[in-house]
């Protein structure tokens, strides 16, 4: 559903951002790519029923110009907990990163990336305007953009503190 006019993102904890990719670097191998780019929606599907990982939400998956580069954008609680994740849930991350070694690495069929970033609470700024929640906002909360969060300065050092008004938990409920 598309929010009309403006909004931010509001997150009062320190959250990590993790960028996470594939390239298929030879298209012709479906069979060594394939189950690689497979794997990331049953992940995905795990982390939005349990909670408790620290998943907070993702954007993505985001398809490249030429089709070869598929990203995904997450927001996690802390890089302890996507570590967690990474190393202790065997039937999903281990096992995937296993497959990916014996059937697309060594042949180079696929190639794999991730950039994990620690972002500070209030140490983030952002802007949606006519969007469904999307990214962060839809990851944590949304809110109105009114007042001094109509400028980036504004929402970099507003975000620090504020809470929603009333006005905003109304609007946030109703999405």
């Amino acid at each position: 559903m598309i929010q009309p006019g403006r909004f931010t993102a509001h997150h009062k904890q320190d959250f990590v951002v993790f960028l996470i990719g594939m390239r298929v670097n030879k298209w012709w191998q479906v069979r060594q790519w394939l189950p690689v780019a497979q794997a990331m929606p049953k992940m995905l599907r795990y982390l939005h029923e349990h909670p408790e990982s620290g998943f907070l939400g993702s954007t993505g998956p985001l398809l490249s110009p030429n089709f070869r580069e598929i990203t995904m954008i997450q927001y996690w609680e802390s890089s302890e907990k996507l570590e967690h994740f990474a190393r202790h849930e065997p039937e999903l991350h281990p096992e995937a990163w296993k497959q990916f070694f014996l059937r697309a690495f060594k042949g180079a069929a696929a190639g794999i990336w991730h950039e994990t970033y620690k972002v500070k609470a209030g140490n983030y700024e952002c802007i949606y305007g006519n969007m469904p929640n999307f990214g962060l906002a839809k990851a944590t909360q949304s809110m109105a953009v009114t007042g001094k969060l109509e400028t980036m300065r504004g929402r970099l050092n507003d975000l620090k503190e504020p809470s929603p008004t009333e006005a905003n938990k109304e609007r946030i409920q109703a999405i």
